[in-house]
C-alpha cells in the first residue's frame, strides 16, 4: 500500500509540474487576481498529493487533478462573492485582468461559471468532453448541452460587443 501511494504521489507531482501553467491560467480566468490564482493552484496541488491514495485508476490522474483544481476555483469564487445591499445581486470583488482579447474576456466573464468552465476546459485546455464531464462531476449530455448553449451565448455576446465597438469607431 505504501509503495502504491508513493508511486501515485510521484505521478501526481509530475502532472502538477507539467500542467501548472494551465491550472494557473484557468484559475486566473475565473478569479482575475494573481495571488488568488496562485493560492488556488497551490491548494489544489496540496490536496491532490495529500489525497492521491483516493485515486482509483492512475490513468485518470490528469483529469482527476483538473477536477480538484476546478473545485478549488469554485470554493474561492464562493468566498469572493458578496451580496449587494442595494439590489440583492452577487457581485465579484475581483476586477483586475490581463487578457489579450478584452472582448473575449468580457464575454466569458458574463457567462455562468459552469458554462464558462466547459468552454475553457474544451478550447483552452484541449480536453475531451468525457474528461470535462468527469472534472465537473456531471454527465456527458449535460456537458454537451452546456458547451453548445455556452458557445451560442458567447457568439451572441461577442457579436454585441463587436457591434458596440464598431459604433465607437464610427462616431
Amino acid at each position: 500500500m505504501f509503495r502504491r501511494k508513493k508511486k501515485q504521489d510521484e505521478i501526481i507531482e509530475q502532472i502538477i509540474l507539467k500542467k501548472y501553467n494551465s491550472y494557473y491560467r484557468m484559475a486566473m480566468s475565473f478569479v482575475h487576481n494573481e495571488a488568488d490564482a496562485a493560492d488556488i493552484v497551490q491548494e489544489g496541488a496540496y490536496n491532490a498529493i495529500k489525497n492521491s491514495d483516493s485515486l482509483k485508476h492512475i490513468e485518470f490522474a490528469e483529469t482527476w487533478v483538473y477536477r480538484i483544481m476546478m473545485n478549488e476555483i469554485y470554493k474561492r469564487l464562493n468566498t469572493k462573492k458578496v451580496k449587494s445591499i442595494d439590489d440583492g445581486d452577487f457581485i465579484d470583488l475581483q476586477v483586475e485582468d490581463k487578457y489579450e482579447n478584452i472582448d473575449l474576456m468580457i464575454a466569458l466573464d458574463s457567462m455562468p461559471d459552469n458554462d464558462k468552465a466547459v468552454i475553457q476546459l474544451k478550447y483552452f485546455e484541449d480536453l475531451k468532453l468525457d474528461e470535462i464531464a468527469y472534472i465537473l462531476g456531471e454527465n456527458l449530455s449535460t456537458v454537451k448541452s452546456r458547451l453548445y448553449r455556452g458557445l451560442k451565448k458567447l457568439r451572441c455576446k461577442m457579436d454585441d460587443l463587436n457591434m458596440k465597438g464598431g459604433e465607437r469607431h464610427v462616431k
